[in-house]
């Protein structure tokens, strides 16, 4: 998430100790694993919360599709194979917004070839 190495992690402990001390030092990381911990707990009874709000048809919501980068991945670079084969068995034959039929995926062109273009998106 923060992509912290080792080194990096120890300068930030020693900028920590020259800035707090070696006294407080102790009195802070607690303070700042206490206060972690608390977040953590008030964001899963918000999850809980959330999940009981929406009721029985999203049971199987899965609150990590929220978070960006897992929406690309699993949207734009995981595509089932399902999707991949219709791409594959549809050649270049595409719609005027540039998917096929009804699956949405999106036809690969030859070369040369012009891709779709619509009018009403421009």
């Amino acid at each position: 998430m923060f992509d912290l190495s080792v080194t990096k992690l120890l300068v930030l402990a020693v900028i920590a100790l020259v800035v707090f001390g070696p006294k407080e030092l102790p009195k802070i990381a607690s303070q700042a694993g206490r206060a972690l911990r608390d977040l953590r707990r008030i964001a899963e009874g918000a999850k809980q919360d959330l999940r009981e709000g929406l009721g029985p048809e999203f049971e199987d919501f899965d609150f990590d599709d929220l978070n960006p980068r897992r929406f690309v991945q699993k949207h734009l670079l995981d595509e089932p194979a399902a999707t991949q084969a219709n791409v594959s068995n549809a050649g270049t034959v595409a719609t005027a917004n540039g998917a096929n039929g009804s699956t949405g995926a999106r036809a690969t062109l030859e070369d040369g070839a012009d891709p779709p273009f619509d009018l009403e998106a421009t």
